[in-house]
């Protein structure tokens, strides 16, 4: 098998190979860590870090030992399922647009500017857009998340919400139009063509047959890190306001495909809990395309 050409980190690829009893044994860690590249020394020094931080504990040592996730780590693991399903259901064509903009003000006093920039830095990664100033917007509908965030930083009184079907820039109202100005879309397409770029040569790997369980591991594992990186600035904007054809349609389409083909060696994967989590946000609709 070729060498990867995805960028794993280290920690990204221990957190990966959690079983669902919460435990990561370090021989099949080695193993994976070197079909991607990563030296037996990067490994332990990873190792070291997650249990100094408490975010493991370690039992035996090298290549014998058995790493136990902490309880925080295990709650933060995998994609977030909501919205990874949603994705796909867009892509479907199951949840058209209402032609509704939902938008949120705030004005955050700056005694509290820390909670402000954390709110601004959450309605970015909810998918929302500055309009202007402490004005936001989302094509949808994103209030409780928002106001689940707002909770937490303790500023929910500081945010008026409101929604419109007449949402103007100067004199452009077309809604295609404004999604691209207010989001960065090309920037949003290029990462959907390299995560399809990745999981192309993967998904004919997958189709050979004598793959070994570290080769198995080392793709869902490629897989995985690089779908994050291309949905997380992904705004999951609906269909009607994208260009088409969208290239993050496309690419989760083939993710999907990888997906069902590592399915296929549940026998022997279906104690790493990365296999069930993306079990659980693939639509075997989508997966048997």
């Amino acid at each position: 098998m070729p060498a990867p050409d995805v960028q794993v980190p280290t920690r990204t690829l221990v957190e990966a190979l959690i079983r669902t009893d919460h435990t990561v044994d370090t021989g099949e860690l080695y193993a994976t860590a070197d079909l991607l590249g990563m030296s037996d020394q990067q490994v332990r020094l990873c190792v070291k870090r997650l249990v100094t931080e408490g975010r493991f504990t370690q039992e035996g040592r090298g290549r014998k030992a058995l790493l136990r996730a902490t309880g925080a780590t295990a709650r933060s693991l995998g994609p977030d399922v909501e919205f990874v399903s949603h994705a796909f259901q867009q892509d479907a064509g199951l949840v058209p647009w209402d032609g509704t903009w939902h938008l949120v003000a705030f004005a955050v006093p700056e005694s509290i500017r820390t909670a402000r920039d954390a709110l601004r830095t959450a309605l970015t990664r909810l998918g929302g857009a500055p309009v202007q100033g402490g004005l936001y917007v989302s094509a949808n509908g994103w209030e409780p998340y928002v106001e689940e965030q707002a909770r937490q930083l303790d500023v929910l009184g500081h945010l008026t919400f409101l929604t419109t079907r007449d949402l103007r820039q100067g004199e452009e109202r077309d809604p295609v139009a404004l999604a691209r100005a207010l989001w960065p879309l090309d920037e949003i397409a290029e990462a959907h063509h390299r995560l399809a770029a990745v999981a192309r040569p993967r998904l004919s790997w997958l189709e050979e047959t004598g793959l070994t369980a570290p080769e198995r591991l080392s793709i869902a594992v490629e897989l995985a890190a690089e779908f994050s990186r291309a949905m997380e600035h992904d705004p999951l904007l609906p269909p009607e306001l994208l260009p088409q054809p969208w290239s993050g349609t496309q690419a989760r389409e083939i993710v999907a495909r990888c997906w069902s083909l590592l399915d296929t060696y549940e026998a022997a994967d279906e104690g790493i809990s990365l296999f069930q989590l993306y079990r659980d946000v693939v639509p075997p609709t989508a997966a048997g395309g």
